[in-house]
């Protein structure tokens, strides 16, 4: 984004946060911003993509402030990691971001829901991915649970201390929660007592994405299941019946679905139950959206 885009953006935001996203309008941005209204629709064609630049300007000014504070140091140093979040969410406050993303959270606006959903799936998966570097890879099954919990304590802290006006350390907040995290792990890696795994958040970002699903990619998803592992005769005969329904010109859905959970059960304390469980999660989704 050029610095003028940018800068328009950023009055933008401010106006959302002040006003509300709906009542402000675009001659309010044009006005604040002292730029015509062929110069605002040069940037944007719409209120709804101003939001879409200022949220993938957010995701800028985060990574470029991750960066600054890994330069030079160990990537698996859990202080880094404290540091990393810690400016991330100081950012976010001074902008008075929670507000904004709340308010169109709560709102009709389906479009602006999907794109904030979005960038908070962005949040969540580089944390799961800094979680694995910071705690080991051993926790790759756990990490976006992981990072799920994280958000949820942060979120509740926060907006316990912000209705309190409670005094707070925020540096203090993303230590102790990390630790907290850091307990957390090993009673989940010895206990398998995972809530969220990596097949539901896929099928969280196809739920958000909407993206309709071609057979073509549920039958290459089926080919590659089967391609890592041998199966027990009852898995072979439920595989067969469920792609043979797949590739019918009418989809009998009620076949189908009666056919997928006891497919996944058989996968039960394998190693590719998660990732039959994705499989399986993507044919449900087809099915819903046909």
């Amino acid at each position: 984004m050029n610095k003028r885009k940018r800068h328009v953006a950023d009055v933008a935001l401010m106006l959302f946060v002040e006003k509300g996203i709906q009542q402000t309008s675009i001659q309010d941005i044009i006005d604040r911003a002292n730029i015509s209204k062929g110069t605002f629709y040069n940037y944007f064609t719409s209120k709804n993509d101003c939001i879409a630049e200022i949220l993938e300007g957010l995701r800028y000014d985060a990574s470029q402030l991750r960066m600054q504070s890994q330069v030079g140091k160990n990537e698996k140093d859990q202080q880094v990691l404290t540091e990393q979040i810690y400016s991330i969410i100081q950012l976010n406050e001074e902008r008075n971001l929670h507000a904004l993303f709340d308010a169109i959270l709560s709102s009709n606006e389906k479009d602006l829901k999907k794109l904030v959903l979005q960038h908070r799936i962005f949040e969540l998966e580089w944390l799961a991915i800094r979680f694995k570097a910071v705690f080991g890879e051993e926790i790759s099954e756990h990490a976006f649970e992981c990072a799920i919990l994280f958000h949820g304590m942060l979120q509740h802290i926060m907006f316990t201390i912000r209705i309190t006006n409670a005094p707070f350390s925020l540096h203090r907040i993303v230590e102790v929660l990390l630790e907290y995290i850091g307990l957390i792990i090993p009673h989940m890696i010895q206990h398998n007592t995972s809530l969220i795994d990596q097949s539901t958040f896929h099928l969280m970002r196809m739920n958000i994405d909407r993206k309709p699903l071609e057979i073509n990619e549920l039958l290459e998803m089926a080919k590659h299941l089967k391609a890592t592992g041998n199966f027990t005769m009852e898995q072979e005969d439920l595989y067969e019946a469920i792609i043979f329904e797949l590739k019918q010109e009418r989809i009998r859905k009620s076949v189908l679905q009666s056919l997928l959970n006891p497919f996944l059960v058989t996968f039960n304390g394998t190693s590719i139950k998660g990732q039959t469980q994705t499989f399986i999660n993507a044919v449900w989704f087809y099915l819903k959206l046909k």
